[in-house]
């Protein structure tokens, strides 16, 4: 469907980038909740034309896909006709493409974002807008003093140990994609403050679950689960170490569900949105985790570490568990069960899939 058709369908919220694993999960559950929905993207990231796929013979009456691309002015501005919510998601994820194409990084993350901002301020009724940034915002947080200690990082000074990095952390945009992120959201904080806007920002850390199609640049939960069940060797840049907070998608979901409901308090401000400190793992801890799922080795190689790889991240959440009284509620070994439960189901040829007497048995043993 052309943006100018839909048009003339009333949808309640318009997702940008909708046809990715966090907007097609975001999607699913708003229609399943009775309400219309409009997708908004370009489908040029790959899984992206399978998920659309899904979502519209999951709810073909409810859906209004539009195929179109951010850096268009017209498009989002058709597309933002009738709408109450804006979930601007839309973006070019990866760090290292932004290294080999900044131009493309910046015009897709901040002009992208600029065409959707000036669509919500010019409409009739300005609708809210959540905009997902990244933890990129704070830089390689070369500052931070961590320690070895077995198979991860972990911060020497207690506070950081015990609650994570907070929104009082000074920004350090690193790397053009750090950089593209950064300047968008501070435009989407300056347009409640300039403009009245009701606007939010979510500093995000590891996102992962069911529709993720990763890859070594971005998604690398789903991407080394994928590799791993394929046979596939699996890379690690740096040594291994390197610890993140991550966070279920159905856990995403309720936070962005929650920020939407209560936008008018939260209106103007940034919030870290990740798994915190009980849902970390190292690179090496979810290989261990991956070889014990799937019962064989996993075969690993080495390579340098990458620009803006930090040590150690973890997402201090309660800013917003504050504001909203979210938590996430998925821990990391149930999450990687069912983005595993979704690879297999979905993707995987049978023979690839781990007898079910053996899920079932490793369940019961780990309970």
């Amino acid at each position: 469907m052309t943006a100018a058709a839909s048009s003339g369908r009333h949808c309640s919220v318009l997702i940008t980038g909708g046809a990715g694993f966090v907007g097609v999960n975001l999607a699913a559950h708003l229609l399943a909740n009775g309400e219309r929905v409009r997708v908004l993207d370009s489908l040029v990231r790959a899984g992206s034309e399978r998920n659309i796929e899904w979502l519209r013979r999951s709810h073909p009456q409810q859906v209004d896909f539009v195929e179109a691309d951010v850096r268009s002015p017209q498009a989002v501005a058709a597309a933002m006709n009738g709408i109450e919510h804006v979930v601007h998601l839309a973006a070019q994820v990866a760090v290292t493409s932004s290294l080999v194409d900044p131009a493309f990084d910046f015009d897709v993350n901040a002009f992208g974002t600029m065409n959707v901002l000036e669509a919500a301020r010019r409409a009739t009724h300005a609708p809210s807008l959540i905009f997902t940034s990244t933890n990129k915002v704070y830089g390689g947080l070369d500052d931070l003093r961590v320690r070895s200690e077995g198979r991860r990082y972990m911060p020497t000074g207690p506070r950081v140990r015990s609650h994570g990095i907070d929104e009082s952390r000074s920004l350090d945009f690193h790397s053009p994609y750090g950089c593209s992120k950064g300047a968008a959201e501070q435009y989407v904080l300056d347009y409640s403050r300039s403009f009245g806007l009701r606007t939010a920002v979510f500093r995000m850390s590891c996102i992962y679950g069911p529709h993720q199609h990763g890859n070594e640049d971005q998604g690398w939960v789903a991407h080394m689960l994928r590799a791993a069940l394929a046979g596939e060797p699996i890379t690690i840049y740096g040594d291994g170490k390197q610890v993140r907070d991550v966070l279920f998608v159905d856990d995403l979901v309720n936070a962005l569900s929650r920020a939407r409901r209560d936008i008018d308090r939260l209106s103007g401000r940034a919030f870290n949105i990740g798994g915190g400190p009980a849902n970390t793992v190292s690179l090496l801890e979810l290989i261990e985790q991956l070889e014990q799922l799937l019962a064989r080795r996993v075969e690993l190689s080495f390579a340098s570490w990458r620009v803006g790889d930090q040590r150690y991240y973890v997402s201090d959440t309660s800013r917003f568990q504050t504001a909203t009284g979210w938590l996430p509620r998925t821990t990391v070994a149930e999450g990687v069960e069912a983005l595993y439960e979704w690879l297999t189901s979905s993707e995987l040829h049978p023979a690839q899939r781990r007898p079910a007497a053996m899920r079932v048995q490793e369940l019961g043993a780990s309970g």
